[in-house]
């Protein structure tokens, strides 16, 4: 499974941690930035990872920052995606199962480590419903 990541510097840390969990299980990760804990602005990772999602050179995306709002409507304006804001497990699940969301927003400053790993295997592994469900994603994009 490929997963395209990025964060601003209040998520650097758990992208490095998550990026480091991710490897270790096999995924297939491109790190799209930031590289630091300097401050930087979050539409700089969000968009080139949404574009990547996107156009299908990756299967899902991470994306954090602090709160996780700014990073999710910032991938939200691109037109094939579909990011969702998690704080936890049955939210992440929820966003695969029923919203077809392919980038997962965590809140870095607003759960632990340990959850944002459950929240990640969550959302990668729960599988879209489809029918309902797949008439209400139909009409998301404008």
């Amino acid at each position: 499974m490929t997963i395209a990541i990025g964060a601003d510097h209040a998520g650097f840390e758990y992208k490095e941690h998550l990026k480091n969990w991710l490897v270790a299980r096999g995924y297939v990760i491109k790190d799209f930035g930031t590289y630091s804990t300097d401050s930087a602005d979050y539409p700089d990772f969000a968009h080139p990872v949404a574009s990547a999602v996107e156009k299908k050179e990756f299967e899902f995306g991470l994306l954090l920052c602090g709160s996780a709002n700014g990073v999710a409507m910032t991938a939200n304006k691109h037109q094939g995606i579909r990011a969702a804001i998690c704080w936890k497990e049955e939210l992440a699940e929820l966003a695969r199962t029923h919203n077809n969301a392919n980038i997962i927003c965590i809140p870095a400053r607003h759960v632990s480590k340990e959850l944002a790993e459950k929240m990640l295997e969550k959302f990668l592994h729960a599988p879209f419903e489809g029918g309902r469900h797949e008439r209400r994603v139909e009409k998301i994009g404008c």
